[in-house]
């Protein structure tokens, strides 16, 4: 019998709490302050992945409104530069704190064979933090989650447009309830003032579910958006699958949290349904 392959945690204690218990808290905390008495079914949503103490506030914020499917797709930018370039893991579970998360082979091999441009990749995920800090928020919201992760290092639109075009289609085919987690900061290392403008426009264009124009924005106005990959494929597709509204729950800076002002980044909390 074929071992599991386990994909053990590259940032916990660092990013997150290594400790289950102190991170149940802390991930308790960050979702009671923000509970919506009915969680919205929804299609997408774009969550921020830096450290909890800066931007789990808003990262809770998304989750707290969100009614968990037991099944995600969870897409993040590829910071390390490792592996391919569209990259997808098919089999195993990732480990964290609280647990294994496992991967839905069967998702995952309908997503290849529909985009053979996804490469099965395990060293764009090795040491990559931004699918991995989404997960215990999704854990401890859908005790029987399931997921498919997949990294994104392209910037070209059309083939973001593509994949988001193929992710819709697996799911309509699939039949079931699945949401899509696009996983990304905003603007990057610039003053509060600059990074409130260039997110509100990048913001502007997710709240229209305009993918192309989010595109624009963030490459003519050089904003420092690293899932703007993620961000563009999740719009393609649930657009695709019949999305109407966006929605903005929370945006913050690491400034409010720091009181630096003179270099931040962006945290924007999106819903799309």
């Amino acid at each position: 019998m074929t071992a599991i392959t386990i994909r053990h945690p590259a940032v916990a204690g660092r990013f997150y709490p290594a400790d289950p218990q102190v991170l149940r808290s802390e991930l308790q905390a960050y979702l009671s302050c923000e509970r919506a008495q009915k969680p919205v079914r929804a299609l997408g949503c774009i969550a921020p992945h830096a450290g909890y103490m800066y931007s789990g506030h808003v990262a809770g914020a998304v989750f707290a409104e969100l009614e968990i499917p037991e099944l995600c797709i969870v897409m993040c930018p590829n910071h390390t530069g490792m592996g391919q370039p569209l990259a997808i893991i098919s089999e195993g579970a990732w480990e964290t704190p609280l647990g294994e998360v496992p991967i839905d082979s069967g998702l995952a091999s309908a997503l290849k064979r529909r985009f053979p441009l996804l490469h099965e990749d395990t060293a764009a995920h090795r040491n990559e933090h931004a699918a991995e800090v989404e997960l215990p928020f999704l854990q401890i919201r859908q005790t029987r989650l399931r997921f498919v992760p997949i990294a994104l290092g392209t910037g070209r639109f059309e083939i973001l447009s593509q994949l988001g075009e193929a992710i819709a289609e697996v799911i309509a085919a699939h039949g079931r309830n699945i949401l899509i987690v696009a996983s990304s900061d905003m603007n990057h290392y610039e003053s509060d003032a600059i990074t409130r403008v260039k997110d509100q426009s990048a913001i502007e264009a997710i709240l229209r579910l305009d993918a192309l124009a989010l595109y624009e924005v963030v490459t003519q106005q050089h904003v420092g958006m690293c899932g703007f990959g993620p961000a563009v494929a999740m719009l393609t597709a649930t657009k695709k699958l019949g999305a109407c509204s966006a929605e903005l729950v929370k945006y913050a800076t690491s400034g409010d949290v720091s009181g630096d002002r003179d270099l931040v980044v962006g945290y924007a909390g999106i819903i799309v349904g």
